[in-house]
């Protein structure tokens, strides 16, 4: 007769909630903004696609590139939550810039506030998160808190579309409706959230990318930099598949169901696949995971007719649920623990070197070849990321 287990269900901390309630209002009001910025760049203030590619590229390359160093810091104070409040503050405080820009000038200004303020809080958060979970759970925290993050970044697009059709098209009206949810999550986070005392921080500090720190790093955990760096080069800034609809004649007020689409695939599949997650190979769901996004570029490129663009939306929301929060998952499982905010630096670091030469090649090409090379591009490199996977022999450590 099997014996009885009396061990207690392990269960999703209440903080974890809380950081996922916390990214989702932020990312309601960021997504006020980006679902329409694109446009709004093209159409207002005269920017080309190379310009959207090379603004999205540098904002997002920061957001990475600055959690190198707010993942060292709180891995050496031992503090997590008040750098990640400094973050958010940051991208709260943002919001105004983009409803006052009169050129690109302002609006890069604005994005690379903005995305300091998402660097500086994304590390100390996730390292927060791994530090208070459970290894049985993780992957589903990661997945609960990408899900609600997610729920936001339908939400945004949603109230962008219906103020756009409620106020006939005024850009910069919605904007200013964008501070408030980014204020109130800084409020939340600041209030809400307890940090739990840390063992002892690193004894000294160190430059963010120390020989010590490397040497302490795995090969497992250099497998997965390699791998999210790859797979971000695959995967160029989400403003392209806002254009692409722009150019399926779908109007203005309407682009924002671009976002709106792809959020609610995310969301939908974030939690679920962070359970699966905790019950298979990161490996094989990770390959799993980049074949919707070669179905999505290629669906993109193959028309520019709005049904085959919003089902290539539907699959690389589905590639983002998949991969996104298993990617934190891997390097949470392969780094450790006093090196969790260094170790989600160094990861971000070559993503965000990955996806500045992404978008920027993609406007490139955007201009000189068109949309649809853009997206069979694309797919190359997903396919070749995909092909980088099934040759490994050994299954990295988890």
């Amino acid at each position: 007769m099997p014996e009885i287990s009396n061990a207690k269900p392990v269960g999703i901390p209440r903080t974890v909630w809380i950081l996922g309630f916390v990214s989702m209002l932020m990312d309601v009001s960021s997504e006020i903004i980006h679902s329409l910025l694109p446009v709004f760049m093209t159409v207002v203030l005269g920017a080309s696609a190379t310009t959207v590619g090379i603004i999205e590229g540098i904002a997002e390359a920061t957001a990475l590139i600055v959690k190198v160093f707010s993942g060292v810091v709180s891995d050496y104070v031992g503090k997590r939550k008040w750098l990640a409040v400094i973050g958010y503050g940051m991208g709260a405080l943002s919001k105004p810039l983009f409803a006052l820009a009169s050129g690109t000038g302002w609006v890069l200004s604005a994005r690379f506030i903005d995305r300091i303020g998402k660097g500086m809080r994304g590390a100390p958060r996730d390292a927060l998160i791994a530090d208070i979970t459970e290894p049985a759970v993780r992957g589903a925290a990661f997945g609960l808190r990408q899900s609600l993050d997610t729920v936001g970044a339908f939400v945004g697009p949603l109230l962008a579309m219906g103020l756009m059709l409620l106020w006939s098209n005024d850009f910069r009206a919605v904007f200013w409706i964008a501070v408030v949810p980014g204020l109130l999550a800084v409020a939340l986070l600041a209030l809400g959230v307890r940090e739990p005392d840390r063992k002892k921080p690193l004894e000294k500090a160190a430059s963010p990318i120390s020989r010590s720190a490397l040497r302490s790093l795995p090969p497992a955990y250099w497998w997965v930099v390699s791998a999210g760096a790859v797979l971000t080069l695959a995967r160029f800034s989400e403003a392209f598949l806002v254009l692409r609809a722009q150019q399926g004649g779908l109007p203005l007020a309407l682009v924002p169901l671009v976002m709106v689409l792809m959020n609610i695939v995310y969301a939908l599949g974030a939690y679920p696949f962070g359970i699966l997650a905790d019950k298979m190979r990161h490996r094989t769901l990770l390959m799993l995971g980049i074949a919707p996004l070669i179905v999505a570029d290629l669906l993109l490129a193959y028309d520019r007719q709005l049904g085959w663009i919003m089902a290539g939306v539907v699959f690389w929301g589905l590639h983002m649920a998949a991969t996104q929060g298993l990617l934190a998952a891997m390097v949470a499982d392969t780094a450790p623990a006093e090196l969790r905010g260094t170790a989600f630096g160094l990861f971000n670091l070559a993503s965000g070197v990955a996806m500045l030469i992404a978008s920027v090649l993609a406007g490139l090409l955007w201009d000189r070849l068109g949309a649809a090379f853009t997206f069979q591009a694309g797919a190359a490199f997903a396919a070749a990321s995909l092909l980088l996977l099934a040759l490994r022999k050994a299954e990295p450590q988890q």
